[in-house]
């Protein structure tokens, strides 16, 4: 699977090595083109997954950046991880215009 903004893979796995949670597939770290993200200030706690690190998306058209499409949880609760059933630790999902196809 691949997360794409327009024509440029921002990141690319095998299906099995993604991670579904609530609707949004989840990259391992090792297949994110990190070039094309810059973290981001933004807080956000979830209750039951933990502290979030955001990300802005650099497009690749040059047209600057995409605020907070993208974001991972760098040490999730213990309870999150039992939930999801893998360990989801620095995973990457992609919000808006970053879409994931197969």
């Amino acid at each position: 699977m691949k997360a794409v903004l327009g024509d440029t893979v921002i990141a690319e796995a095998h299906k099995d090595d993604l991670i579904s949670i609530e609707g949004n597939w989840y990259f391992p770290p090792s297949s994110i083109n990190s070039e094309f993200l810059g973290a981001s200030a933004t807080p956000y706690t979830c209750p039951w997954k933990g502290e979030a690190q955001y990300f802005s998306v650099k497009d690749p058209a040059g047209s600057g950046l995409l605020q907070d499409r993208a974001w991972s949880y760098p040490t999730p609760h213990a309870s999150g991880i039992a939930r999801v059933g893998r360990d989801f630790s620095d995973y990457v999902a992609f919000w808006k215009e970053v879409k994931v196809v197969e």
